[in-house]
């Protein structure tokens, strides 16, 4: 059986993930018995489209690409135009929802409200949106569980690097007692710019000009970007109900050339690191701020705008992920991620129900 899927929001991202269904559909079906259609999409910007049977994604790639118009797509018997994002999620019959609308992260909205409503029509979603697992996990994580829906949310830290299925599934019956990483590629670009003898300035300049930095880069080197994506792995792999807004954050705006210096001249590196512990007592306590590492310390070794996670684990010792933290395809390939695993639950509720 085919699954229906829904797009809210329908930028780089979504187009991203709208292509490797399309260009994945043989593989897909052939290694894990996937078919997907899809349905819908809603966007605030390029309108609004629904068709019960399925739209033509060629179809639908070129008419946003010709015209950033997604309400420009041909006129069909029985497609319906014009509902917002939440008659979207209530009237079509779509299984998934894919949330990837711009979201305040500071308030997680409008990407709370949607996966609320989602939920409460019995619809699994996947998001990359970072807010409303910082600020809402565990009243959303507890209202998919009540109506037996599907909540994946892989792409909120490392894009398409398997920052929290890999530990949950891969290293399952260890304990983390640390997690501690690189993530966010933006101020990890800069600073290793600055080893290099950059200037803050200078480093933060071309990373604007390698469009790692927004035009305002004050979520990244501020910090605030990792401090949600620290907020994230505190509640879904330590089971620490954090929210972002209670976990100190310290940026980069204070480093300069004679600190890099003096840091790589004794065999030390700066790096922006998140740091969520497990105390004796069980308590977890969570961070984000410049840390000085050894140059043996694996994470000293990762460098420009890659990230980077260190589990530290009592049976198997420390585990390092490396990988992207960004990227269209990355993060659209995270959604993938999601749908796929969406899927093999389906399918093997389905085995069990009988």
């Amino acid at each position: 059986m085919s699954t229906n899927i829904a797009f809210i929001g329908f930028g780089g991202v979504g187009q991203a993930l709208a292509r490797l269904l399309k260009e994945r559909k043989s593989s897909l079906s052939s290694n894990y018995g996937f078919e997907s259609k899809i349905v819908a999409v809603t966007d605030v910007m390029k309108g609004s489209i629904y068709h019960p049977e399925g739209l033509d994604v060629d179809q639908l790639l070129h008419v946003v690409e010709e015209t950033g118009k997604v309400e420009d797509y041909p006129q069909t018997p029985g497609l319906i135009r014009g509902w917002d994002s939440f008659e979207t999620i209530k009237k079509s019959n779509a299984d998934v929802i894919v949330e990837v609308t711009f979201t305040d992260v500071e308030t997680g909205q409008p990407a709370i409200d949607h996966i609320r409503s989602a939920f409460e029509n019995k619809k699994s979603v996947v998001t990359t949106n970072k807010g409303p697992v910082a600020l809402a996990y565990n009243a959303l994580a507890k209202l998919a569980e009540e109506n037996g829906v599907f909540w994946g949310f892989e792409g909120t830290v490392m894009s398409g690097t398997p920052a929290l299925r890999m530990p949950v599934t891969t290293l399952a019956g260890n304990e983390i007692t640390e997690i501690k990483g690189i993530l966010n590629g933006t101020t990890n670009y800069i600073l290793t710019e600055m080893e290099k003898g950059k200037s803050y300035e200078e480093a933060l300049e071309k990373a604007q000009s390698l469009g790692y930095a927004e035009a305002d880069p004050t979520s990244d080197v501020e910090g605030y970007d990792a401090r949600y994506k620290t907020a994230i792995l505190a509640n879904y792999l330590m089971g620490a109900p954090l929210d972002a807004n209670e976990i100190y954050c310290e940026g980069i705006t204070e480093m300069t050339m004679d600190k890099v210096k003096d840091s790589v001249d004794n065999d030390k590196k700066w790096k922006l690191l998140s740091r969520i512990t497990r105390q004796e007592d069980g308590t977890v306590t969570a961070s984000v701020q410049p840390e000085l590492v050894d140059v043996d310390d694996p994470l000293a070794g990762v460098t420009g705008a890659t990230n980077a996670i260190l589990y530290e684990c009592d049976l198997s010792g420390p585990i390092l992920l490396t990988g992207a933290g960004a990227g269209l395809t990355e993060t659209g390939y995270s959604l993938l991620i999601d749908i796929i695993h969406f899927h093999r639950q389906s399918a093997l509720t389905k085995i069990e129900g009988g």
